[in-house]
């Protein structure tokens, strides 16, 4: 007979094999139907949105990309947490135990409906959980009763079944038979699961797309500092480099037979694109950076691509735009995401798409397939929506989009910054010569210079890297004849338009970060 607190602890991994088994299988049904359903994801995706933006900002700097991870880690770990609760209560009260499991799976379901554009399908995954669960941990429940009450009827029978006799009852459950149904049960958790990831990653897969050649090309591109400034960021960034912040915790299945971009509101007429609509248009085809607001002085939330697609312009011409009061787009992803864009930056010249394509192919599923909005010189919380399906003209007063609702600010023009790539924070290197290199933006005003500064010595020129456009991060080296010692490196960037790089130290929240990065470096 098991002791109370070995009993105790059984009831409690009963209670969490039967959560994981609901949300495997919940998982699992999601991706065949609605993959933000699957509770964990609808959850964090919750958690997310009611997260303060003082900790969004320090999870973002303290754990990079990751953040999502660990999100997704934290609230797999609190349920499982709560999951023991529920097995614990059901020891003495198996009702009150697959009550509190039901109410945990409730909560789930909760959080996928009331997302934004849910609808009946959501409710699947949730449901699934609640009564996979529910079943689950009555079976184990049930089953671990029968082990008890056969061993205070026949104690014999339970060693018997321990030791491999011959039990008096063949038909009694033991507890390692409860054990094995319970590992098994554990296992097809895991199958489950790794079946629902699998049908994932299949649904997101992206055929190919043969662009047409785009009417207004981008010209040669030219060769980066890479070669001669080691370790310095590449003049264009790859895919799999360039920075995603968001917050998705899923990325959407998108059939792009079936995607269309409405362009509605205080319009002259409202306007429908299929891709193929796009695709006949006149393509334009640019090199720009964009830059995250969440990026911190240094940081790495910046990348540099080729993107073709179609001037935004042309499009909001279509729509008639020229007598309206408005004065923002409200762009809208496939899930209701909102962003909302100044219109007067918007179409002020400024090479503004919806960009089709990255760097030669589609774009990746990360980054916005099969649309997305690209509007150089604004920072991506107000100008950058991905997997867009709607542009709503109207005014600010009328409709807040999801970063202003938070407070954040509406225009958020990128701030002029650099950032030393090499030498590493806190590297160790030779004396002698050595490179200090980095890169520099100004989008849509352009680098003339980028200054370092060592030692808080007086500013030094560097020497520029290619210039690709305005709109394109500019790379720059200095060569350094580094002595022995410990040493502080500062650079800053001076705009086309005269603009300094600003000294003073500000956070994200709410338009930016600015300050000067300063690298300390020891040389032997």
């Amino acid at each position: 007979m098991p002791t109370p607190l070995r009993s105790t602890a059984l009831h409690a991994i009963y209670g969490i094999v039967a959560t994981c088994f609901g949300m495997a299988l919940a998982h699992l049904v999601a991706a065949l139907t609605v993959p933000d359903a699957s509770p964990v994801f609808a959850v964090g995706s919750t958690v997310i949105d009611l997260t303060p933006t003082p900790l969004k900002e320090w999870a973002i700097a303290q754990f990079g990309t990751a953040d999502k991870a660990v999100l997704l880690g934290s609230v797999i770990v609190v349920v499982l947490l709560l999951a023991g609760v529920a097995g614990i209560l059901a020891r003495r009260r198996p009702a009150l135990g697959i009550g509190f499991l039901m109410v945990l799976a409730g909560l789930g379901t909760a959080a996928a409906v009331l997302r934004p554009g849910a609808g009946p399908l959501d409710l699947f995954p949730g449901l699934t959980a609640a009564a996979a669960g529910a079943a689950s941990l009555a079976w184990m429940l049930r089953l671990d009763a029968q082990a008890g009450t056969a061993h205070q009827q026949d104690p014999s029978a339970e060693t018997a079944a321990n030791t491999g006799a011959t039990p008096h009852s063949s038909t009694t459950p033991s507890r390692r038979g409860v054990l094995i149904v319970t590992a098994g049960l554990t296992a097809a958790a895991a199958g489950l699961a790794a079946g629902g990831q699998w049908i994932s990653r299949r649904a997101l897969a992206i055929a190919d797309i043969a662009f047409p050649t785009p009417a207004d090309p981008a010209g040669a591109f030219p060769r980066g500092l890479e070669e001669m400034v080691p370790d310095i960021t590449p003049l264009r960034t790859p895919d799999g480099d360039f920075y995603r912040i968001d917050t998705r915790l899923t990325l959407p299945s998108v059939d792009i037979d079936s995607w269309t971009l409405t362009i509605d509101g205080d319009v002259d007429r409202e306007v429908i694109f299929t891709f193929d609509d796009l695709l006949k248009m006149p393509l334009t085809e640019r090199d720009i950076t964009l830059t995250c607001v969440s990026n911190e002085v240094g940081g790495p939330y910046v990348g540099s691509a080729r993107w073709i697609g179609v001037p935004l312009r042309d499009l909001l011409d279509q729509a008639g735009i020229d007598s309206t009061g408005a004065d923002q787009i409200l762009s809208t992803d496939v899930d209701g995401m909102t962003i909302s864009t100044p219109l007067d930056v918007a179409i002020d010249g400024r090479d503004s798409m919806i960009a089709l394509g990255m760097n030669g192919a589609a774009l990746p599923r990360q980054h916005g397939f099969p649309a997305r909005m690209v509007v150089p010189g604004l920072y991506g919380f107000v100008s950058a929506c991905k997997w867009i399906t709607r542009m709503t003209l109207t005014t600010y007063d009328d409709q807040e989009a999801y970063w202003t609702e938070r407070e954040w600010a509406t225009d958020a023009p990128i701030r002029i910054s650099s950032r030393i790539d090499t030498p590493r924070p806190f590297a160790d290197g030779k004396a002698g010569q050595m490179m200090i290199g980095g890169i520099a933006w100004a989008q849509h005003v352009g680098i003339e210079r980028v200054e370092v500064r060592i030692d808080g010595g007086a500013w030094q020129k560097t020497t520029l890297g290619p210039e690709v456009t305005d709109d394109h991060w500019r790379q720059w080296y200095l060569p350094w004849d580094a002595e022995a010692g410990r040493h502080l490196l500062a650079c800053r960037a001076v705009g086309k338009d005269g603009t300094v790089q600003e000294a003073v130290r500000r956070t994200p929240f709410p338009s930016g970060s600015s300050g000067v990065q300063e690298v300390v470096v020891n040389v032997s």
